[in-house]
């Protein structure tokens, strides 16, 4: 029933050419070139404008509800009355990566594998492998340790540690 309703998630993600066991949700909005990795999940009201310069997001990521991440932005084109360009830059989520609710992914930002942006952040640079970030301008709040299902999130000593809850 639900598939008839809602429309099938993995079809979906077929006709756009992504990955194999990739799921994404009716309400995404994809725009402009985006490559999505084997079994990724992307959730419902999540906006992938690759309009300014493609997304590529790995395999095994988690792109939750609400996330957007854009290729473009009309800042400086708009305070210069139209006398400067709009700013195009591609960005690139690598595998295993998680992606909390309503986080915002700006141009030109590489989040390396194995990482993980907390719900509500906004990344304006470059987050490295393995690395647990958060907050608007997203910061270093820890990293990620271990393989496969030993994997642990390890906060930074001046945070307080969630991961066993």
């Amino acid at each position: 029933f639900a598939d008839s309703v809602l429309g099938n998630r993995w079809d979906r993600a077929s006709r756009l050419g992504f990955g194999e066991g990739v799921s994404i949700y009716d309400s995404a909005l994809v725009f402009g070139v985006v490559k999505v990795g084997e079994q990724t999940w992307i959730g419902p009201s999540v906006i992938l404008d690759g309009t300014g310069g493609g997304i590529e997001i790995g395999g095994f990521c988690s792109i939750s509800a609400g996330v957007q991440i854009y290729t473009h932005d009309t800042v400086r084109w708009a305070v210069s009355g139209g006398k400067a360009d709009r700013r195009k830059a591609a960005v690139e989520i690598g595998e295993r990566c998680h992606l909390g609710a309503q986080s915002i992914i700006l141009p030109g930002v590489t989040i390396g594998r194995k990482a993980v942006v907390a719900a509500n952040s906004m990344v304006n640079r470059d987050v490295e492998s393995g690395t647990v970030v958060g907050g608007t301008p997203a910061r270093v709040l820890g990293r990620i340790e271990g393989e496969n299902e030993n994997v642990q999130i390890i906060f930074d000593s001046s945070e307080r540690d969630y991961s066993s809850r």
